[in-house]
């Protein structure tokens, strides 16, 4: 069990670099383009003084959730794995009892802002899927753009007893400061109690290492006013976080901002939300 004084960082990736399995890399994020293991992250973690991690799948097949296991097995900062199953498989039911039998894979995610269909988590297998969870306990991410909140709103609402996350603030467009109908839709969606948020991923919506710490303000300010302090975790998306910041710059932005919070209020932030969220 997590202490209440341990951080955590709700949301990072690991990946020994392959093009054909990290096909989501562009030209442009060459930085990523290279192996990213626990050791590397764990001395970044000591920097900031964070004591472990939760692992989130960046390739879309069961052999990410087998890399994954295999790393949480040696490393002890790894308390908890978002992994990846294809919930519009008829044997969906089959392959989430093969995890269940685990205790580090917490929940799965789909990269649903990468689908040409708007509409892909309102599909009947989809939501088969996503009803599979709740009986084996899982928890699901929501990788989104703010295109999908109406959806969003309406999958959160068909499951109350599913636990969902939003990853990255659902990805405004910081770097045009789009916040009124992201926040608007947002509010909606917050009203639900099954729904926390992660407050991460927000340096790479901002302009690539050309951002204010100020600049974030108005998005955080907007997710703890909709979220409050209890549904509400740290993530740094390392190494993602990387095409703008370090991770010390991506920690700092959110430590300054909680700095103002009472001492509860940020072990609820850094780290007991994670726990409670994804039992870690």
């Amino acid at each position: 069990m997590i202490t209440t004084m341990e951080r955590i960082d709700s949301h990072q990736h690991f990946w020994n670099y392959d093009p054909d399995r990290q096909n989501w890399m562009t030209e442009e994020m060459g930085i990523l383009k290279k192996d990213y293991g626990p050791q590397e992250l764990a001395v970044l973690l000591e920097e900031c003084q964070v004591q472990g991690s939760v692992a989130v799948q960046a390739s879309q097949t069961e052999c990410e959730n087998e890399f994954l296991l295999g790393l949480a097995e040696k490393n002890e900062l790894i308390k908890g794995i978002v992994g990846w199953v294809d919930l519009q498989s008829k044997s969906v039911s089959d392959r989430l009892s093969y995890y269940s039998t685990g205790k580090k894979i917490k929940g799965f995610r789909h990269v649903i802002h990468d689908e040409p269909d708007v509409d892909f988590m309102l599909r009947p297998a989809f939501l088969h899927g996503i009803k599979a969870l709740r009986y084996f306990d899982y928890t699901y991410d929501l990788l989104i753009s703010p295109i999908h909140l109406t959806n969003t709103l309406q999958l959160a609402r068909q499951f109350p007893d599913q636990p969902f996350i939003i990853d990255h603030i659902a990805k405004p467009k910081i770097r045009d400061k789009e916040i009124s109908g992201w926040k608007k839709q947002l509010a909606a969606i917050a009203s639900l109690q099954n729904v926390c948020c992660k407050i991460s991923g927000m340096v790479t919506e901002a302009a690539w290492h050309n951002w204010n710490p100020e600049d974030f303000i108005p998005y955080m300010d907007s997710i703890v006013e909709l979220f409050g302090t209890k549904r509400i975790l740290y993530g740094s998306d390392w190494p993602v976080c990387t095409l703008s910041a370090s991770y010390a710059e991506t920690y700092e932005i959110v430590k300054s901002y909680f700095d103002k919070f009472s001492g509860d209020e940020q072990d609820d932030f850094f780290g007991r939300n994670a726990n409670r969220f994804y039992h870690l």
